[in-house]
């Protein structure tokens, strides 16, 4: 459509030159001059017509081609966007493996070594253990401060904290390992001794706390045995 208007522009344009030869060459003007005039301007034409056809062509291509590398953009910039994508979950795949085998196993372990300081320096090296706290009898009602024949221990344990308890002086003295069982001790790892003078505590099943000699009010300690190789 646009050449058509091109080409008419153009013919109207020549139809005054045209008028003019014409004007000019009436007196002298022959069939061959006319024929000669006509092929000139037919000739322009043609010319014409070539250099707007080249042109259209040329800006049509020019077109066809810019739209093409705008869908070439479009395009590369889908991939590029996919290929991030999958880069991003690659990396947070690879961040999520290293979290679960390396930094949460590292983790783990500081906790349990720092675990281990704490319980030692607190003196309850038994709770590293498993299996310790089962078979555990539980102890008789603490009697009150008014009934006689009552005997107070003080249990001193290793990190320096003090429990006290009533007991009756006709008790097994094996309550007292009961006692010390029950607040986290086990026998297996810890003894009991007296303060004054310093001695292991001996006690037995069918012994009492006053056949050990635990008349009055005694403060005993808690000391960790001598583990064995």
């Amino acid at each position: 459509m646009a050449s058509r208007g091109v080409i008419g522009v153009f013919l109207l344009s020549a139809l005054p030159l045209l008028c003019l030869e014409l004007r000019r060459g009436i007196p002298d003007l022959g069939i061959k001059d006319l024929i000669l005039l006509c092929g000139r301007v037919f000739l322009l034409l043609a010319l014409l017509t070539l250099i707007i056809s080249m042109t259209t062509s040329l800006f049509n291509s020019f077109k066809s081609s810019q739209t093409y590398l705008k869908e070439e953009e479009e395009k590369n910039e889908k991939r590029q966007k996919l290929v991030r994508k999958k880069q991003q979950e690659a990396q947070g795949e690879k961040a999520s493996r290293y979290i679960e085998n390396v930094l949460k196993p590292h983790q783990e372990m500081r906790l349990k070594k720092l675990e281990e300081r704490f319980y030692q320096m607190t003196g309850e090296t038994w709770k590293l253990t498993s299996g310790h706290k089962l078979g555990v009898p539980d102890l008789p009602e603490e009697p009150s401060e008014t009934t006689e024949e009552v005997v107070t221990v003080a249990l001193r344990c290793l990190g320096g904290k003090v429990l006290r308890r009533r007991f009756f002086k006709s008790w097994s003295s094996q309550v007292l390992f009961d006692w010390m069982m029950k607040i986290g001790y086990h026998t297996s790892l810890y003894g009991l001794s007296t303060s004054f003078p310093r001695r292991p505590l001996e006690v037995a099943q069918d012994q009492s706390l006053a056949d050990i000699g635990i008349t009055v009010d005694t403060v005993l300690n808690v000391e960790e045995k001598e583990q064995s190789n």
